[in-house]
Formats: structure tokens, C-alpha cells, sequence
């Protein structure tokens, strides 16, 4: 059981094949982007798995205040390889769209059980929101059928000071801080999700690499909801494995996708001409909100000229029960 629950990590870019069956002889298929360039896609598909998710909608007197404690809120998030959470800003909110009028900033952060998400969510909220000027926390799943008792366990801060409230048909406590109070909702949801979405740019160079990788990060941004990405700014240059080949080791590098290492192991799935490769991953409310962001992100990759083919990683069907073929969310019969 361990074990199962280190694969359902983000360690899904290496997907399993070794010796003759290397990067040279996948099968892939041509897409023509938008602006006309003609990209290699391997036909493969992203393999993703359940996490219980929850999404919190900071407000604050400027988006400045409300993005600074989004930014705080997610923290040490990037993989539950070995952070204790993942959590990414999903969007801003406008001020007629939030409880008190003011503008939001939505998080979402996930876990592998609720218990634990409910744990992480009292922290962040505590650690990074409560201290941050101007801040107030609101529950932003508020059909979840699962709720958690945050803002219920936060309260005992104000040291029997704190005194119920509400925001509208909220109910909240408010909680005395130096700066005023700090307003917190009663109840966050929590509900399961999906996680490991992720598709792979294989790039000339650094450069175009990293061009490819931030124009799908932006064309997901922009095109997709309910999603985020929880790499430094959306991107992770360090893709894993499971275990390792030499150490007691949860996780090492991805070592069929390090284009230093093409010519030096028997299972490189780098091509010739590839120098640099990318990965983006994607979690979810819901399997077509991350099927949707993985297809404007890779349509996205794909205008670049430098990007030698687009891959995705999975275990073969043994990670997790949802699938996204590249087929599939490209349109491509």
C-alpha cells in the first residue's frame, strides 16, 4: 500500500518502457498548430489518479494583498513526493463575485486523504492567510458534500475573544487580530478530484523549451477553469520515477527524459536533437477540466518551432483509473 501511494506522487512522466522499446520507436503522429507549424506527437496518454481537493477564496482590500497571501497559501506544494500538500492559484475573482464585495484570489490544495487536507488547511490558512494584511478566507466549494471544521479549529486563536458572525449567508468567525479581525468561514468542502495530469515538451534547446512550456502554462491560465499548476509557475524541469536504480530512494530522476543521459542508458525516450525537456502538470475539479487544460496547453507548445515532439507520462493503466489520450484532447482521429 506504500508503495501505491508514493506512484500516485507526480512520479507519472516515466512510463515504464525499457531496452529496444525506447523513444526511437514510439508511435506518434504529426499535428499542425494554429499558426501553422507541424509538431510530433507521441501516441501515448497522461495517466491520473483520485486526491481530495479544497478551494479557498482569499479576499482582500487590493488583488496585490490577495494574490500575496494566495502566493504564501501554496507554498512548499509542488509534489506530495515530498511536500506535504499540492496547491496552486486556480484564478482572481472580481469584487461582485466574492461574499464582502472585495477582490479574491481562488487556491486549490489537495491531499491524499481528507484528514490530512484538513490539517493543511488549517495551517495555510493560519500560517498565510490570518497573517497577511487585509484578509479574509472563504469556502469556495460550497456544494461539497464533505465538510471540514476550519474555521471551527482556527478560532481558538482569538484566545476566547473570537465571536461568530456572518457575511451574507455565510457563517464565519471573526477572529481579533492586531491589524482588526481576521474573518475566516465556519466550514470548508472538501471533494475528491483529480490529479497527475501532465504532457511532456521535448524541445531543441533550453530556450525554445522554456518558451514552449511558458506559452502552454499562459494559454492554460487564460483558457482553462477550475484547474492549477502547482510547479514554480506552472512548470517542472525535474520529472521523477519510482524508486531508483542505485538507492533507497521513494523517487529519482526521470532518467529516460534527461537528454544528457540519451546515448548513456539502453531506455532513453529523448530523440536526436533534443536537448531540453519540460513538464506540465495539471490537477482538477473534475476530468474534463484537466483534459481541456491539457489540450490548450499543448496546442499552445506546439506553436513553437523548436519543439521536436509532445509526449505524456503514465504506468501503462496501473497509476490511476482516468486517462488522457493525446489523441483525444488534440481532436486528432
Amino acid at each position: 500500500m506504500g508503495f501505491l501511494l508514493f506512484i500516485y506522487m507526480h512520479i507519472s512522466t516515466y512510463n515504464g518502457k525499457c531496452g529496444k522499446e525506447d523513444g526511437m520507436s514510439e508511435r506518434t503522429f504529426m499535428f499542425t498548430a494554429e499558426n501553422g507549424n507541424v509538431c510530433e506527437i507521441v501516441d501515448t496518454f497522461a495517466e491520473m489518479f483520485p486526491m481530495w481537493a479544497s478551494r479557498v477564496l482569499i479576499t482582500a482590500d487590493t488583488e496585490k494583498w490577495a494574490l500575496t497571501a494566495a502566493s504564501a497559501a501554496t507554498g512548499l506544494a509542488t509534489s506530495v513526493i515530498m511536500s506535504p500538500a499540492e496547491a496552486g492559484i486556480e484564478s482572481i475573482v472580481a469584487p461582485n463575485e466574492t461574499p464582502d464585495n472585495r477582490t479574491g484570489a481562488v487556491i486549490q490544495i489537495y491531499n491524499r486523504n481528507r484528514f490530512e487536507l484538513k490539517s493543511q488547511m488549517i495551517l495555510r490558512i493560519g500560517q498565510c492567510i490570518m497573517t497577511c494584511p487585509t484578509t479574509s478566507a472563504f469556502d469556495a466549494l460550497p456544494n461539497a458534500k464533505r465538510r471540514m471544521k476550519v474555521g471551527r479549529s482556527l478560532r481558538l486563536f482569538g484566545d476566547g475573544f473570537q465571536r461568530k458572525s456572518l457575511v451574507g449567508n455565510r457563517k464565519v468567525w471573526k477572529i481579533p487580530v492586531m491589524e482588526g479581525d481576521f474573518i475566516v468561514e465556519n466550514t470548508f468542502g472538501a471533494s475528491e478530484a483529480i490529479a497527475g495530469g501532465n504532457f511532456l515538451i521535448l524541445a531543441k534547446d533550453k530556450a525554445s523549451g522554456l518558451k514552449a512550456a511558458e506559452e502552454a502554462v499562459k494559454a492554460i491560465k487564460t483558457e482553462a477553469s477550475q484547474v492549477i499548476m502547482p510547479f514554480p509557475g506552472g512548470i517542472c524541469r525535474s520529472g521523477s520515477k519510482a524508486g531508483s536504480l542505485k538507492y533507497k530512494l521513494k523517487a529519482s530522476t526521470n532518467h529516460p527524459f534527461c537528454p544528457s543521459l540519451r546515448t548513456l542508458v539502453p531506455d532513453s525516450h529523448v530523440p536526436e536533437g533534443v536537448g531540453c525537456v519540460y513538464e506540465i502538470v495539471v490537477n482538477g475539479l473534475t476530468l474534463e477540466a484537466v483534459k481541456k487544460a491539457m489540450s490548450a496547453g499543448v496546442k499552445a507548445a506546439t506553436t513553437v518551432s523548436d519543439v521536436v515532439r509532445i509526449s505524456a507520462g503514465n504506468y501503462g493503466g496501473k497509476l490511476g483509473p482516468y486517462k488522457a489520450d493525446l489523441k483525444e484532447i488534440l481532436d486528432v482521429l
